[in-house]
């Protein structure tokens, strides 16, 4: 259930072929793009197990538009206290292109030695950073002397990560690892149009 054919009415289409609360889910998507025309989409929904061993639904829903790159997260939560029904919230959030920092894919290829140009990957992770959110990864830092004993401190790297998208061949269809791939080449292709302007 993912597209990325560029049209509103291409992308209503997949959020109701998606099944997940899609009246609610293009209400959010419509109000966030306003009148700007969609360059490209995807429509990402997704089951995950809680530790209850619950199935909780999710649906990501990225929109490319000629400004900004329109995310849109809509997540199912069960009754709890002070809500006797289970609900759902949604969030969106407008990125201008200018601000995005990073568009990074990652692709899993096996066979890599049989590896034939134009064959897609059977796995995508797209990630995308606008720099609302990092995340700091540390390790005790070292000088390279096995024997040595001192307090070196720590060493680490900050990455922005504001936004991880994973698709495979086996979870998803093969079709949804081309669509991913087209949106992050529209992706970062109107990013560096932004950047340059």
């Amino acid at each position: 259930m993912r597209e990325t054919r560029v049209s509103a009415a291409g992308l209503r289409e997949a959020i109701d072929r998606s099944g997940y609360y899609p009246d609610l889910v293009a209400d959010a998507v419509d109000s966030a793009l306003g009148n700007e025309p969609v360059t490209a989409y995807v429509v990402h929904h997704e089951a995950t197990f809680d530790p209850a061993m619950e199935v909780r639904r999710h649906v990501t829903v990225l929109v490319l538009s000629p400004t900004r790159l329109l995310v849109c997260h809509t997540d199912e939560h069960p009754p709890a206290e002070g809500m006797p029904a289970s609900h759902a919230s949604t969030t969106t959030e407008a990125v201008r292109l200018s601000r995005i920092q990073s568009v990074a894919v990652t692709r899993v290829v096996p066979d890599p030695a049989a590896y034939a140009p134009g064959v897609p990957p059977t796995e995508v992770t797209l990630t995308i950073g606008w720099g609302a959110i990092s995340h700091v990864d540390l390790e005790p830092a070292t000088c390279g002397d096995e024997n040595c004993e001192a307090d070196h401190g720590y060493t680490g790297a900050i990455t922005a990560d504001d936004l991880s998208l994973r698709v495979s061949e086996a979870a998803d269809g093969p079709e949804a690892v081309t669509h991913v791939l087209t949106f992050a080449k529209a992706l970062s292709e109107a990013t560096a149009k932004a950047a340059a302007t």
